[in-house]
């Protein structure tokens, strides 16, 4: 194959797509077929799972492809593993607006899921979550507290779990770079293949460290509305409790959950050079 296997570290750049003339009319129509599509959010059932969908599991991710062909993005024909789409199922439930009604939220992320729209760019608005808590769901003043510390509880227990496939995923495609690098590859279209589909896992990571820190700023603003508009004594401690324990789960998340690079890479303590010479660093005195 003519192709190096010296780019192989530079599997999550973006792949050079020029578009040709008619591509560009093709690109909106797709889109704008997504958007009519996408009108009603990914259909939920019991505790907000997402249910099968042939317009959302089918049709969409379809023009989805193909837009992101058009804007240079990789995409791959591969087809996942079990891993794979555990992880996205799994990230689905974190990438999703905290209020499943949110209609315009969620119309964002499910353009960005089935790739119309680039996935970091399936961003929720952190305000559309205390237009929800003021609704006439919540009876209780105390209540509508009380839902931020359920939410962003609940959102740091489901951390770990999308990261335990998530590495697992990673160790996958460590493994399958590997192989790419040291056998010979009888098709240019399994050597893009194989590239894109790790660029997808690892643009997917990406995208739930990014949606949680969203979240976070979600939950804070809403807790800031609500101290103004029903004030409490004895449920802000809590609430800000339940935050503080997201936001150290979302740090492994956005670390590519990796849980030893939760604070970033330590790097190496420099000596000054005052105390060469010095102390023990002298040779000792021979008597």
């Amino acid at each position: 194959m003519g192709k190096g296997k010296a780019d192989l570290s530079a599997t999550a750049s973006r792949v050079d797509g020029g578009c040709r003339p008619g591509q560009g009319a093709i690109a909106a129509a797709a889109m704008l077929i997504a958007v009519s599509l996408s009108a009603c959010t990914r259909p939920t059932g019991d505790f907000d799972r997402a249910r099968p969908s042939v317009i959302h599991d089918r049709v969409m991710p379809a023009a989805g492809d193909e837009a992101a062909r058009l804007r240079g993005d990789p995409v791959s024909k591969f087809n996942y593993t079990n891993d794979e789409k555990l992880m996205r199922n799994r990230g689905w439930t974190l990438i999703r607006p905290p209020w499943t009604k949110d209609w315009i939220g969620g119309t964002m992320v499910e353009l960005s899921r089935t790739r119309v729209l680039p996935e970091v760019e399936g961003r929720v608005p952190p305000d559309l979550y205390l237009i929800y808590l003021r609704s006439d769901k919540f009876q209780s003043s105390d209540a509508r507290y009380d839902k931020i510390a359920a939410d962003a509880s609940g959102d740091a227990e489901l951390v770990m779990p999308f990261c335990e496939v998530a590495l697992r995923v990673r160790a996958a495609d460590d493994e399958r770079l590997r192989v790419l690098q040291n056998k010979p590859v009888k098709s240019e279209e399994t050597y893009d293949g194989a590239k894109a589909r790790v660029w997808e896992n690892r643009v997917m990571i990406k995208w739930v460290g990014q949606a949680l820190r969203y979240r976070i700023i979600a939950y804070k603003k809403a807790l800031d509305g609500l101290e103004i508009e029903t004030p409490t004594r004895d449920r802000v401690w809590k609430v800000n409790n339940a935050i503080r324990e997201l936001e150290g789960q979302v740090r492994i998340a956005e670390a590519g959950c990796d849980p030893e690079k939760r604070y970033g890479d330590d790097k190496p303590v420099r000596r000054s050079r005052i105390y060469t010479g010095w102390g023990t660093e002298r040779a000792p005195v021979v008597k």
